[in-house]
């Protein structure tokens, strides 16, 4: 099927399993066949189930680093826990220490991964104003335009790789960052999930 005829099937299944009533486990390796279809998901690896949830629950905390890669676009930082307390943490990252609005009860120097989705990230050629935390510099290397968003590759100072997707909200909004710009990129620090494994 082509896309557009898929996507109807999908929408047409579910409602028609809705009205009848009954329960449908589906296979799938299209992860967004499973966001669109399943009201649960369950992530399996090597035999192993990983994680079960709705697909805002997996996709907005995932439960490890296989996890969040799986489902959707991610950008992942390693790096060592360097405060913990009930409420925050920081990570300390290749591209700088990344801020996080809650605690998770680990050891300082523990090894973790930092999940950022593209979406939940800012960019702008200008430093903003108020922002104190998360906030990193880049190069733009690629630009896509998928029709109703952006999607831009940057690469830090240090080499890292950072992606990032921007709606297009207007026809007409001029687009001012092109390829080779430095940018500036920003996301607030409860969209960040601090991965253990």
């Amino acid at each position: 099927l082509d896309k557009k005829l898929r996507e109807q099937t999908q929408f047409e299944l579910v409602n028609i399993i809705e009205k009848v009533g009954v329960t449908v486990v589906m296979v799938t390796h299209d992860q967004e066949e499973a966001m669109t279809m399943a009201s649960r998901i369950a992530i399996m690896s090597k035999g192993r189930v990983l994680q079960v949830g709705t697909p805002k629950e997996i996709y907005e905390y995932p439960s490890n680093r296989f996890v969040a890669d799986f489902i959707g676009n991610v950008n992942l930082f390693d790096g060592k826990l360097s405060l913990d307390e009930p409420d925050r943490c920081a990570v300390d990252t290749k591209i700088g220490q990344i801020q996080v609005g809650y605690g998770i009860s680990g050891a300082v120097d523990m090894a973790v991964s930092v999940a950022v989705r593209p979406e939940k990230i800012s960019i702008g050629k200008q430093r903003p104003d108020g922002v104190r935390a998360n906030l990193f510099a880049g190069r733009v290397k690629e630009i896509a335009y998928f029709g109703s968003y952006n999607t831009f590759i940057l690469v830090t100072p240090q080499g890292v790789k950072v992606k990032i997707t921007e709606p297009n909200g207007s026809r007409h909004e001029m687009l001012d960052i092109t390829w080779e710009d430095d940018v500036f990129f920003w996301w607030d620090d409860t969209d960040a999930v601090v991965l253990r494994d």
